[in-house]
């Protein structure tokens, strides 16, 4: 009886590990999409102005282009990490 509930609180234990984990993934990504869509798209961009870029300036860039360049890559790498995490925690899919 005392094996099965200390083999239970490991499990609560690894399960909150896990989300955790997931949780600071989520959130580094967000942070990196709102900081490259609305920081360097719209509020940076009088300072980046004077970077040329494809024949644009570099606000413009981010504005059009490279927003959703990095949304594609932070897709890609949260894809990638959360298959690390699963296998770390042992929840992968087979």
């Amino acid at each position: 009886m005392a094996d099965q509930s200390t083999n239970s609180a490991q499990t609560a234990e690894s399960d909150k590990g896990y989300w955790q984990a997931n949780l600071r993934l989520i959130y580094i990504s967000l942070v990196i999409w709102a900081l490259v869509s609305f920081g360097f798209g719209i509020l940076l961009r009088p300072l980046l102005s004077g970077i040329a870029v494809g024949g644009t300036d570099l606000g413009f860039w981010f504005a059009q282009q490279g927003s959703i360049l990095v949304f594609l890559v932070l897709i890609f790498n949260y894809a990638w990490r959360m298959n690390k995490l699963d296998a770390e925690y042992g929840v992968e899919e087979e």
